[in-house]
């Protein structure tokens, strides 16, 4: 504007509309110091006029802002705002959060007010996180009925968008999601929505119904049976259901099944001993799709590191850089993919230390500081950010392995620096006392161990003299341990972990190679099976389970 041929830069006042005051103050300082703060108080001005400017630096700064704001109350507001202004990274973001929480979005007053063509635009993806047809259907009518006399007319264009065909079919969660919410958004506006309903019910998949709603609720309502073009699609559905050997000569986007984002467990492996050295890296395996990616690294190259999750998080809890004992702690949020390292450290540098969380709380047991195996026990409380020692154990333990089952952490194996140990005790948080149940089989150290079936297992680790295939359950009810068939490899520093139901071995040291197979048990047949391998190998990592929604429901 101003170094061009345009007329502004031959004048020596320019007047700058459209761009709010206080707004252009923050700008101008920006500009001057590099400064700037943006808040829920300044962004929505801010962000329009970093765009008019072509600041693309405040643009990226106001939209990782808003990102961090939704939730199901405000996303629709928020990919509004970002269609607007044209930032296309947020209002992808907004949209994936849509589609993944449309459940929410859609008893929200956001979603009753939403114009005919954004509400088409929602309930036509394939993403939906739905229970069943049934519910977009519902969500229709409701926002037709919101507003009935605007609104009908476009009540057959949006019920083509419910996949009406497809109600009867399993492998959906619930079109009668986005029905009701359609129908919802017509009532909200009766009056002005009644003539959009056609319109918009194009979109909802009434194939996806199951006849006995698609006829008792959907095929009843007077909006339907009033229109035309709605009583058109309901016969669709219906030939759809009724004809099954016609279903190949039907298919179209009413027919296609959604998406559901369902949520299923993901198993992350944390850092570790590879190559002669401790490393920083991470990865996650879908069980689903039945590969291991590459996630954020931490901050800090950890092995023997505790790892636990707390409130779908993942905590790394202290380990050995390769130089130094540590007792920093990092957390991990697979929805962002980014570690932070503002979790308080704890009281003691410490390494080989076992994590678990118990009521809300994360405990830190055990492992060596570098100078001597520790017995000293504390807990992590999330909503201070603070650790407190509690009671002791009776035993030293570094290598131990720790697990909740019931009420009590229990602890398991390890060295007392002197020699492995098979020994077993339990805490009691409400007593704030430790006490011994039944031993091992086998003395072990740097061992795995998981909850299966209401009962302990262990597996691996090192006894005096070399590393373990051997696996053994504890049954609380015996107080007993038993054998189970052992590993098909020999695993010291293994981590262990259920996932899907199925127990998982990760990792390890075999005497001569540093693992990175994996291997899962088979309670039925009573055997191991291998199925697959990491990117890294991995000696002493940790292990942790996270539930997150499937269908690359992350917004990175």
């Amino acid at each position: 504007m101003f170094t061009g041929e345009l007329a502004e830069s031959r004048q020596t006042e320019v007047t700058i509309r459209d761009i709010d005051e206080h707004a252009m103050e923050l700008l101008m300082d920006f500009a001057y110091t590099s400064h700037i703060v943006v808040e829920e108080s300044n962004v929505q001005m801010l962000l329009p006029a970093a765009c008019l400017l072509q600041m693309a630096e405040i643009q990226d700064v106001c939209c990782e802002f808003l990102k961090r704001q939704l939730d199901p109350t405000n996303c629709l507001g928020i990919r509004a705002f970002a269609d607007t202004h044209s930032c296309r990274e947020l209002l992808r973001i907004a949209d994936k959060f849509t589609q993944h929480n449309i459940q929410e979005v859609m008893e929200s007053e956001e979603f009753l007010l939403l114009p005919v063509n954004q509400l088409m635009d929602i309930i036509s993806s394939d993403e939906l996180n739905v229970r069943s047809e049934e519910q977009v259907f519902s969500a229709v009518m409701s926002w037709v009925k919101y507003n009935i006399t605007d609104r009908r007319q476009h009540l057959g264009q949006v019920l083509q968008h419910v996949r009406l065909p497809l109600l009867s079919q399993l492998n959906v969660r619930s079109e009668e999601q986005v029905f009701s919410a359609v129908m919802s958004w017509v009532k909200y506006n009766f009056t002005d929505r009644r003539q959009h309903l056609g319109q918009v019910l194009q979109h909802v998949r009434l194939p996806l119904l199951s006849p006995k709603f698609l006829v008792g609720t959907v095929g009843s309502d007077l909006l339907i049976k009033s229109d035309e073009g709605c009583r058109d699609l309901v016969d669709e559905a219906k030939n759809y259901l009724l004809l099954p050997q016609e279903r190949p000569l039907m298919q179209g986007p009413r027919t296609r099944p959604r998406k559901p984002v369902r949520r299923g467990e993901v198993l992350f492996a944390v850092g570790g001993w590879c190559s002669g050295d401790a490393i920083a890296s991470v990865e996650r395996y879908d069980p689903q799709a039945n590969e291991w990616r590459m996630v954020a690294p931490m901050s800090k190259r950890r092995c023997g590191v505790g790892v636990a999750v707390l409130n779908d998080l993942l905590y790394a809890v202290g380990g050995h850089d390769g130089q130094s004992y540590l007792n920093s702690i990092e957390r991990y949020d697979p929805q962002t993919n980014q570690w932070s390292s503002d979790v308080a450290p704890t009281s003691s540098c410490r390494t080989s230390v076992g994590v678990a969380v118990l009521d809300g709380y994360l405990y830190a047991v055990g492992g060596q500081d570098g100078v001597s195996c520790l017995n000293f026990v504390e807990r992590y409380d999330p909503q201070t950010n603070r650790w407190t020692r509690v009671a002791p154990m009776s035993t030293r333990r570094l290598g131990v392995a720790v697990a909740v089952l019931g009420s009590y952490l229990y602890a398991m194996g390890g060295s007392d620096g002197t020699s492995p140990l098979n020994t077993v005790e339990r805490y009691d948080p409400r007593t704030n006392r430790w006490s011994s149940v039944a031993s091992m089989g086998t003395r072990r150290k740097h061992l795995g161990c998981a909850i299966y079936s209401n009962m302990i297992y262990a597996v691996g680790g090192r006894d005096d003299t070399t590393e373990l295939s051997s696996a053994e359950r504890y049954n609380p009810q015996l107080n007993q341990w038993q054998p189970i068939v052992a590993m098909t490899s020999r695993r010291s520093g293994v981590g262990l972990a259920v996932v899907n139901g199925l127990l998982y071995a990760v990792g390890g040291f075999d005497g001569t190679t540093y693992l990175k197979t994996i291997e899962v048990y088979d309670p039925e047949q009573n055997q191991w099976k291998l199925c697959g391998s990491m990117n890294y190998r991995r000696l002493g990592g940790g292990v942790g389970v996270v539930r997150l929604p499937q269908h690359e429901a992350h917004y990175w």
